[in-house]
């Protein structure tokens, strides 16, 4: 199935029990849809959520509302059935080219790697817990340890040539990339290995993944102004194909550790400032209501 989004998209995300699914573009409108088998896509918003380009999107409060992040540095609440804005947050965050781990609770920077050369750009944390992985500009995936974020740990060179825009993790041991060159494929992490490339969405990077409510659905977004959604089952068959129950040999071999809460932390790589820069307009000052929407999920 594929979805023409009319612009560049930036990111996507699924709710987490509907068949809905939401998108974020460079000329800063928020997109949300909802698709069935057979049928075609119903577009039910399209709203102006920020002046600069939407680069990240994800459905909160139980997908009642999503939240959106701009080039503008703000963070904006949507309300799913009515499109209406209920918090803004301005001068969120900057783009400063390091892995940071953020209190949910407290709403600091607990820990921050240190300035990164090979620019991080993806991020998922895996291994219960006790390893965050973050795809990198040079095609390198940096392994860290939880709670050691100065230096990663490991470095898995050999996956790809190109940069790796999108990681999605499909279970502890796996995960899936996706890649400038458009390719999207499954991949085990310690051991570091390649098991099969699984779909090529166009020519053009892939910008962002996605499994909907129930993973049987894989969504993609790329530079050609498309969200296509695959069939994970159809996906996985082939002459390397990899069942939905198996798992690396040794998904214990790393036992690195220490007080951090993983639950009460958020692992975010931030993008530095060397791709993607666009959009225009100055993000618009306004009262934020954004710590009490957000203190009681």
């Amino acid at each position: 199935m594929e979805i023409k989004l009319g612009d560049h998209p930036f990111d996507v995300d699924f709710h987490p029990s509907d068949s809905l699914v939401a998108t974020g573009l460079i000329n800063g409108y928020l997109l949300l849809y909802r698709y069935a088998a057979e049928a075609e896509p119903q577009r039910l918003l399209n709203v102006r959520a920020h002046k600069k380009s939407c680069r990240t999107t994800r459905f909160i409060n139980e997908g009642r509302a999503i939240v959106t992040g701009s080039a503008d540095c703000s963070i904006l609440a949507t309300d799913v059935e009515t499109g209406a804005k209920i918090a803004h947050l301005k001068n969120a965050h900057t783009g400063d080219g390091t892995l940071s781990v953020c209190s949910i609770r407290s709403n600091k920077v607990q820990a921050q790697s240190e300035f990164c050369e090979d620019e991080p750009l993806s991020v998922v944390i895996m291994k219960n817990g006790r390893k965050v992985i973050c795809g990198t500009q040079s095609g390198t995936l940096l392994l860290y340890s939880w709670g050691f974020f100065k230096d990663c740990s490991d470095r898995f060179v050999d996956l790809s040539p190109n940069s790796v825009d999108a990681l999605l993790k499909y279970d502890e041991d796996r995960l899936i990339t996706g890649s400038s060159n458009g390719l999207i494929s499954l991949v085990g992490i310690l051991p570091n290995r390649i098991i099969q490339p699984i779909a090529e969405h166009s020519e053009y990077p892939v910008e962002r993944l996605a499994f909907s409510h129930d993973k049987k659905l894989l969504g993609s977004i790329s530079h050609d102004n498309t969200l296509k959604l695959w069939d994970m089952d159809e996906l996985l068959q082939g002459p390397s194909t990899v069942t939905r129950n198996d798992t690396a040999a040794d998904s214990n071999s790393d036992s690195d550790s220490d007080g951090m809460d993983v639950d009460s932390d958020l692992a975010n790589a931030s993008r530095g400032t060397k791709r993607k820069n666009t959009g225009t307009g100055n993000g618009k000052a306004s009262s934020s209501s954004f710590g009490s929407f957000f203190e009681g999920l």
